[in-house]
């Protein structure tokens, strides 16, 4: 009994928690498109936050597993919305496949984040182009939609 009422009062913590802004914490969600898997974004400051996934990509007729980060700036006041936030954001990272050669790259991410009012939930798309860097130097393109829970 001590152990249900544990995870009810973790739970209850868990879903008050996080009903202010999105624009603090740590978000955990899921990214569609080129890259299809998990997606993470920690705030590090009042517009700046970190971003990786792990994800599955079946691009160019060969599978593989990547991994990327990006450092991201937000722009807040662009887009004026009636409820919630719609920061533009833009930033500069990195990605490393495995398949069956080792795939490295730079990557310049830009997208919307739309943060609501009264939910700790996020939905962002964002297109990333890039230069692969290995096996082969070639110009790459990543995009997706996804959406991320705040803790």
């Amino acid at each position: 009994m001590k152990k249900k009422l544990t995870i009810i009062a973790v739970l209850v913590l868990l879903l008050n928690s996080g009903l202010s802004a999105q624009d603090s914490g740590i978000g955990a969600g899921v990214i569609f498109g080129t890259q299809s898997g998990l997606s993470l974004k920690m705030w590090t400051g009042e517009i700046t936050a970190v971003d990786a996934a792990m994800s599955w990509s079946i691009i160019d007729q060969a599978s593989y597993f990547i991994i990327h980060s990006d450092m991201l700036v937000h722009k807040f006041n662009l887009i004026p919305v009636d409820e919630g936030r719609l920061p533009v954001y833009f930033g500069l990272g990195a990605k490393l496949g495995i398949a069956n050669d080792l795939i490295f790259g730079i990557r310049v991410p830009f997208g919307l984040d739309y943060m609501f009012d009264s939910l700790p939930l996020d939905i962002f798309v964002e297109v990333a182009p890039g230069i692969r860097l290995l096996p082969a130097t070639a110009f790459d393109i990543d995009g997706g939609l996804g959406a991320r829970y705040y803790f």
